[in-house]
């Protein structure tokens, strides 16, 4: 007889249950926490029609909470910071202690392609319901601040009468295709992948079947030889490569991740056409979904699974379970000849035209020079821009007779076309002054520390990169930096508790990927900072071998020598 409460009687028998990890192809179809109850309860994309008819309207109190720090992602929308409040109470305060009652954007940019026309009403929206913010994301993307919930539907009018959206720019999903800037023009490429990431846009984006992943997903596809879309550490990517018999075609990697548990991307050993593409990106997502880890956040992302399962366990579920075929074996791409991956400076098209790469400030612009970047695409090419994956911006389809021109006008709003290599290198999160993870400031540091190594080293000219993040979830790749920065709180000489960072050194993309080297016990106060990347520079400007790069000597450095 079953126990009950009629009968206390009868003893209880102790049931065991396997919890798993949650995967839904397992039968763990429970949800498992609180993140897995709202997607449940409502699908995330169905708060645009709450934002539209209620909260815009009502005003920001009159959101539901699972709506606001929930499913309000799927549209681009986080909360962002409430001011005045220090790094030390970040991981103290409540959500709604930290929440000011305004919204970080993200536009979604697929492949960073921009017109002119549509790069104009992004600078629009800035000025008028953003308070000029407007930076330039290691994803492609642009991010507002300041927004307010009664003025979003406006801006998605106004986004979407040019072809732009937020959608599912944020949360479970899968986040924006990022791709080579110079797709389709430029003279070296291998192959172009903008038909194939406008077919998985087309499918995947905005379907209710994708839009309840365990984790964000993110993705990459470009066929350019400089590696320029940092493949190794995204959910999935394709890499163009020539296959000895095929011909041109993508490699694929699945797996990379960075954050608290940094992983870097595998190789399936795939080769895989340009037609199927996206019926290879479709199986890979649909594995994540199906398969992917939703008990515990801290494991939901597919580097998780990667790990656990192997590459040829991933492939082999890939192929007889989703794609039902098996998929050709090919090489894997060439070590990249250019040591910068960013397109910076002036470069032929395989057209005759040229295009022309500039460097903001640590992605730092806003609506008023966005505008002016516009009128002088207008001006001096075909109307078309585009963003990078290193923060940067680029100009296509100038002749030749207008190079100068433009360079010139890029050059008089302070956007380097011929960058220092601090310039150039240094990328930075959004830091404390909007992100509410975040415990120390990031862009005016990263501004501060351009200009005080220019001026420090103005011979330096070694590719280098310097990431500065603002907490350890490496938003800014602190791990695979040259130079890598995470924030935190540390002691200064007097004893006192100031904002500083964690050092990384020497990590790296590329076919040479790796993780950073971490000095025992090395933490740099945000004031520090100068004097100890001059420092370790100028060092390796002492003992660098011909032709070695930072990454390489820091390798065999002492511990003496990087500290």
């Amino acid at each position: 007889m079953a126990a009950s409460p009629q009968n206390p009687a009868t003893p209880r028998r102790k049931v065991s249950r396997h919890r798993g990890e949650g995967q839904w192809a397992a039968g763990h179809f429970t949800p498992l926490n609180g993140n897995e109850q709202f997607k449940k309860d409502d699908d995330g994309l169905n708060v645009r029609t709450r934002i539209e008819t209620i909260y815009s309207k009502r005003g920001f109190d009159s959101i539901d909470p699972n709506d606001l720090r929930g499913r309000m992602r799927w549209w681009g929308l986080y909360t962002q910071r409430k001011p005045g409040i220090d790094g030390g109470k970040t991981a103290i305060l409540e959500p709604e202690e930290l929440d000011d009652k305004y919204f970080m954007l993200r536009v979604r940019i697929d492949g960073g392609r921009l017109t002119t026309r549509q790069l104009r009403v992004i600078g629009e929206i800035s000025q008028e319901f953003a308070r000029g913010t407007a930076d330039i994301t290691d994803r492609q993307n642009v991010q507002y601040h300041w927004i307010r919930v009664e003025d979003v539907p406006e801006i998605w009018e106004r986004l979407e009468a040019v072809g732009l959206s937020t959608t599912e720019a944020c949360g479970d999903t899968p986040r924006v295709i990022i791709g080579s800037p110079v797709a389709g023009i430029a003279a070296d490429e291998i192959i172009d992948g903008t038909s194939a990431m406008d077919e998985i846009h087309r499918r995947i984006i905005g379907n209710p079947a994708f839009s309840n992943l365990p984790r964000k997903f993110k993705s990459a596809i470009s066929g350019s030889p400089l590696l320029d879309v940092a493949h190794e550490i995204n959910d999935i990517a394709f890499v163009g490569v020539h296959h000895p018999e095929h011909g041109p075609g993508f490699d694929l990697w699945v797996g990379g991740g960075l954050s608290t548990n940094p992983k870097i991307g595998q190789r399936l050993g795939a080769w895989v056409p340009l037609d199927e593409v996206a019926d290879v990106y479709e199986g890979v997502i649909s594995i994540f979904r199906d398969y992917g880890y939703r008990r515990l956040r801290t494991r939901a992302r597919l580097k998780f699974l990667l790990a656990d399962w192997g590459t040829e366990k991933f492939r082999q579920v890939l192929e007889d379970e989703y794609l039902k075929r098996k998929l050709v074996d090919g090489p894997a791409p060439d070590q990249p000849v250019a040591r910068w991956r960013d397109h910076v400076g002036v470069h032929a098209q395989k057209d005759g035209r040229y295009y022309v790469g500039f460097a903001p400030r640590v992605g730092r612009v806003d609506g008023t020079t966005l505008t002016k970047i516009a009128d002088l695409a207008e001006a001096h090419g075909s109307g078309r821009v585009a963003t990078t994956v290193e923060q940067k911006m680029i100009v296509l389809d100038v002749t030749e007779e207008q190079v100068d021109s433009l360079v010139a006008g890029l050059e008089a709003l302070d956007l380097r076309v011929n960058p220092s290599a601090f310039r150039r290198g240094t990328m930075a999160c959004t830091g404390i002054e909007y992100c509410k993870l975040a415990i120390v400031e990031t862009k005016a540091r990263g501004s501060l520390l351009i200009d005080e190594l220019e001026r420090r080293i103005p011979d330096f000219d070694e590719p280098l990169t310097i990431n500065l993040n603002g907490c350890p979830n490496a938003c800014a790749r602190i791990q695979v930096a040259d130079i890598g920065l995470k924030g935190q709180l540390v002691l200064n000489d007097e004893g006192e508790q100031v904002e500083g960072y964690q050092v990384h050194l020497g990590g790296a993309l590329g076919l040479e990927a790796g993780f950073g080297r971490k000095v025992r016990g090395l933490k740099v106060t945000s004031d520090e900072l100068p004097d100890y990347v001059e420092r370790v520079l100028k060092r390796f400007q002492d003992e660098r071998e011909d032709g070695e790069r930072f990454a390489a000597w820091v390798t065999r450095a002492s511990e003496e020598a990087l500290s």
